[in-house]
C-alpha cells in the first residue's frame, strides 16, 4: 500500500439525468503514487463519475478537492491542465492520419512535427510502448492504437491517469506490457484510476478499490485480499452461481467448415484466408482474437450474410455455403452478432418485431403469407422471461432498452429457436456479471441438449469457461482448434498473437 498524500478527493457527489440517479452521493479518495480500481457492473455509475472528474460533466451536488483545493474543470483542457489524463475505452484517433498526427490533435499547442516525433519515440522507449511515429494509424494493431492514446496523455506528465476497460482488445502479453508500464508510473508517483470488469487484473495491479451499485458507493476495499468472486458478488449484490457443465456425448460433426475465403466487405475489415473447422453435436468451439481479426466476416459467412460457394460450409453434412440467412434457420442455424443495435436489432422496432425477424422460420411466426402476432408477442414474452430482459413489455422499442437488457434478448431470441447450430458473437459484452453467468449457463444447456456452437469472444475467462474446444483468430487466419483442458493462457496468447506455427509444435497429451 502506497502512503502518498491525498491527490484527489471526491465529496457527495451527485448526479441526475432524467427518469436515472447515474451518482448518488459518492465520496472516495486517490492517493498520490496509488492505483485505484473503480468497480461496478454496467450502469453503476462509473463512466459518469469519471466524466465529471474529466470535465465532460458536471454534478449536480457535491465537490472535489485536488491536493487540497477546490477542482470543478467545466472541460476536459482544465482538467488536463491540473494534471489529470484519460484514455478512453473507445478509441478516438483518425486512421488516415499518422501517430504523430493523432497525438498532435490532442494537443493545445503541438511543437512541430520533427520535435513531437522525437518526443513520441523518447517517451515510448522510456516507458516500454515502443511505437513508429510515422505509421498509420489505420495499419496498427489495437494494442498498438492504444499505445498511441497512452502516450498522448503521458506527453502532459498527468498526476492522475483515468483507464477506461484498458484490456479488453489485448492479448495475454501485450497485457503484461501495458502492467510494467503502469507499475513504472505508480512508481514514479503518477495516481491512476483503473476501471475494469476483468478482476483478476484488478487484483493484481490495484491497491484500493471502490465498489458502485446502481450509482452509489456499497463497498472500498483491499482488492488482492478479496477473491474474484468476493469482488464480483459485492459489484452485484447477490452470490454467483458458476455456469455447471452438463456432461454428454458429442455426436457427429453438425457444422463444417471447409477452405473458407472470403474478401470482407467491411471498411478497414480483414479478409478471411482459408479457415476450415468442424464443431460436433455437443460441442462448443471457442474463437479468441483481438477485435478486427476477421471475427465480424467469420459471423457474416457463418450465418449466410457472405454466400460462399456450397460446400465451403455445411450443416450437417449438407452444402449450405450459397444459402441465405433465412436458409440457413431453415436448416438448423441460428446467429448472434456482436453489434446488437442494427445488427441484431432494429432500433425503432417493438421487441415483439425483433422477436419476428429472426424467428419467424423456426418459430412458424408466419402463416400463408400473414403474421401470427398474438404468437410472436408470446414468443418475445417467453424470451423476456426466460432471460430476465428488465423491460415494461414486448410492446418496448429495442432501443428503449440498456446495452445490457438488449443483449440478453437477442442472445435469448437465438437460443429459444432449438437449434442445431449457433454462432454468437460477443455473447456476454457490456452484461453485468450475473446476466453473463445466466447466457454462458444456456449456451452449455444448448450444447448439452446436442446442439453443436461457435462462441467468438475476447473475453478468455469467458471461453475457458464454457468451451470443449479452442482456436485463435488472428488477421484473418483460424488457428487449429485444441482441446481446452491444459491450455495456458501464455499458449493462448500466442496463438491470440499469430503463432500460427503453434499448433504444429503441440501433439496429443
Amino acid at each position: 500500500m502506497t502512503n502518498g498524500g491525498e491527490l484527489l478527493r471526491i465529496e457527495g457527489v451527485t448526479k441526475a439525468y432524467p427518469g436515472v440517479v447515474a451518482n448518488s452521493d459518492v465520496s472516495f479518495t486517490i492517493r498520490e503514487g496509488e492505483v485505484h480500481a473503480l468497480l461496478g457492473e454496467n450502469g453503476a455509475g462509473k463512466s459518469t463519475l469519471v466524466k465529471m472528474i474529466y470535465g465532460l460533466v458536471k454534478p449536480d451536488q457535491g465537490h472535489m478537492r485536488w491536493r487540497g483545493a477546490d477542482y470543478a474543470p467545466t472541460q476536459p483542457s482544465e482538467a488536463r491542465r491540473a494534471g489529470v489524463g484519460m484514455v478512453f475505452q473507445h478509441f478516438s484517433l483518425f486512421e488516415a492520419l499518422d501517430v504523430a498526427e493523432n497525438v498532435a490533435l490532442g494537443m493545445e499547442t503541438p511543437p512541430p512535427m520533427r520535435e513531437l516525433a522525437a518526443r513520441i519515440r523518447a517517451v515510448s522507449e522510456e516507458y516500454g510502448l515502443p511505437l513508429d511515429p510515422g505509421r498509420m494509424v489505420g495499419d496498427l494493431s489495437a494494442g498498438e492504437r492504444q499505445r498511441v492514446e497512452i502516450i498522448r496523455c503521458l506527453l502532459q506528465s498527468p498526476k492522475l491517469l483515468i483507464m477506461d476497460e484498458p484490456t479488453s482488445v489485448l492479448t495475454p502479453q501485450e497485457v503484461e506490457i501495458l502492467f510494467q508500464t503502469l507499475r513504472q508510473l505508480k512508481a514514479e508517483g503518477t495516481s491512476i484510476l483503473y476501471i475494469s470488469h476483468k478482476l483478476e487484473e484488478i487484483r493484481s495491479l490495484c491497491d484500493e478499490a471502490t465498489i458502485l451499485r446502481r450509482g452509489k458507493v456499497v463497498a472500498t476495499c483491499t482488492p488482492r485480499e478479496k477473491t474474484a468472486r468476493e469482488l464480483a458478488e459485492m459489484m452485484v449484490g447477490a452470490t454467483l452461481t458458476p455456469p455447471e457443465r452438463r456432461p454428454g456425448a458429442k455426436g457427429a460433426v453438425a457444422l463444417g467448415v471447409s477452405d473458407l475465403s472470403v474478401d470482407s466487405p467491411i471498411p478497414f475489415g480483414t479478409s478471411l484466408k482459408d479457415i476450415s473447422f468442424t464443431v460436433a453435436k455437443g460441442e462448443v468451439l471457442g474463437i479468441a482474437g483481438v477485435a478486427g481479426n476477421g471475427q465480424d466476416e467469420l459471423l457474416l459467412a457463418l450465418s449466410g450474410e457472405i454466400r460462399t460457394a456450397p460446400d465451403r460450409v455445411r450443416i450437417d453434412s449438407r452444402p449450405v455455403g450459397d444459402l441465405g440467412p433465412q436458409d440457413r434457420r431453415r436448416a438448423g442455424l441460428v446467429a448472434a452478432p456482436e453489434e446488437r443495435l442494427g445488427h441484431a436489432a432494429a432500433p425503432n422496432m417493438s421487441l415483439t418485431e425483433n422477436a419476428l425477424l429472426s424467428g419467424a422460420v423456426r418459430q412458424g411466426l408466419v402463416a400463408r403469407g400473414f403474421v401470427d402476432w398474438s404468437k410472436t408477442e408470446a414468443f418475445a414474452k417467453a424470451i423476456i422471461e426466460r432471460f430476465d430482459v428488465r423491460t415494461p413489455g414486448a410492446h418496448v422499442a429495442a432501443r428503449a432498452l440498456s446495452g445490457g437488457n438488449l443483449q440478453k434478448f437477442v442472445v435469448g431470441r437465438e437460443l429459444m429457436q432449438n437449434p442445431g447450430v449457433i454462432v454468437i458473437n460477443q455473447p456476454t459484452w457490456g452484461v453485468d456479471a450475473a446476466a453473463a453467468a445466466a447466457i454462458r449457463q444456456a449456451i452449455l444447456d444448448c450444447a448439452a441438449a446436442g446442439a453443436a456452437v461457435v462462441v467468438i469472444s475476447q473475453d478468455l475467462d469467458e471461453l475457458l469457461e464454457i468451451a470443449d474446444s479452442f482456436a485463435a483468430l488472428n488477421g484473418g487466419r483460424l488457428t487449429r482448434p485444441r482441446p481446452v483442458e491444459g491450455l495456458t493462457v501464455d499458449e493462448i496468447g500466442l496463438m491470440m498473437g499469430g503463432a500460427h506455427g503453434m499448433e504444429v509444435a503441440h501433439h496429443a497429451g
